[in-house]
Parts: structure tokens; sequence; C-alpha cells
């Protein structure tokens, strides 16, 4: 299988692009924070700058399986689920839960990713791509957040840009 070393996040083309040995091995379309770019914890922006995958939580779970506070709550998302529950933000699938590599921008203090919470996530089908809609992670289609998951390994870079 195919292990990726390293991503890149576009927040203006709302594009994650992944790469092995330096080629291009996947692309998927995202969904950042609605709130924009940002570092500050209570923000909900999307973090800049290098990150890498501290942790890969969700193994051997089912598509579309409901996280809360990073532990399965053995529901499986489905269009009922979420019109009974519209206050929730779904974190589904898998996660890929980052850490800042840059003390003081994106790691320590009030800009600590990992603290943040965030993730690269799974998301409800009725949710858009390519519009930033989340609360600060990124989001993605949960057929693409299984096949990204499979290829990521713990230690992965993950560069977020504006560009």
């Amino acid at each position: 299988m195919m292990q990726l070393d390293h991503i890149h996040i576009s927040i203006a083309a709302q594009q994650l692009t992944g790469f092995q040995a330096g080629k291009v091995v996947c692309c998927y379309p995202v969904s950042s924070a609605l709130n924009g770019l940002g570092e500050r914890s209570g923000s909900g922006c999307t973090p800049r700058g290098e990150h890498r995958v501290r942790a890969r939580i969700g193994a051997g779970q089912p598509l579309g399986s409901v996280y809360i506070g990073r532990r399965p709550t053995g529901e499986v998302w489905t269009p009922e689920l979420a019109a009974a529950n519209p206050q929730r933000d779904w974190i589904l699938t898998r996660i890929l839960w980052l850490c800042g590599n840059r003390p003081g921008f994106n790691r320590g203090g009030q800009v600590d990713s990992q603290r943040r919470y965030i993730y690269l996530h799974g998301t409800g089908d009725d949710q858009p791509m390519c519009e930033p809609l989340s609360h600060g992670c990124i989001r993605l289609r949960n057929e693409d957040m299984l096949e990204l998951f499979d290829s990521t390994p713990v230690g992965c870079t993950v560069q977020i840009d504006a560009a």
C-alpha cells in the first residue's frame, strides 16, 4: 500500500494533495473553516503552517462512524440521524489529529493546533466540499477520508497554506 510522506492543503483551492517521494499520488476536495485562517484557540479558524499527523483514530470502524471526543459513539451517520441532531458538528469515518510543528505559531500557548483538536476527518454526505464551512478542521468526503487514512502514517507532514 502506498504511504504518503507529505500532505499539502490549499485553502484557496479547497484541495488536499498527497505526495510520496515528491510525486502527487492523490487529490481530494476539502472544506476548511468558515471563519477563515488563524491559529488562536477559540477562533474557529483553520491553522496555517507545517503540522504533522500526531494520531490516527478509527481504524476498523465502519464508513460514516460517528466520533465524539475522538471516540466512536457506535452510531453511523445517516441523513435521518443528522436531521434529528442538527446542533452536532459531525466528525465521521476516521480522524487524523494534527500537531503544529512551529512553536509560537501553531504549537504551544494559545496557538496549539493539537490542543485545539484540529483534525482531518470525514463529514456528512449533505455537506458541500470546496466551501469553507468547518469549525477549524479540514473536512473530507467519507470515502476520500478512508483512502487518505489508509495511506497516511503517524508523523506525515501536513502543510496548510492560504494559497
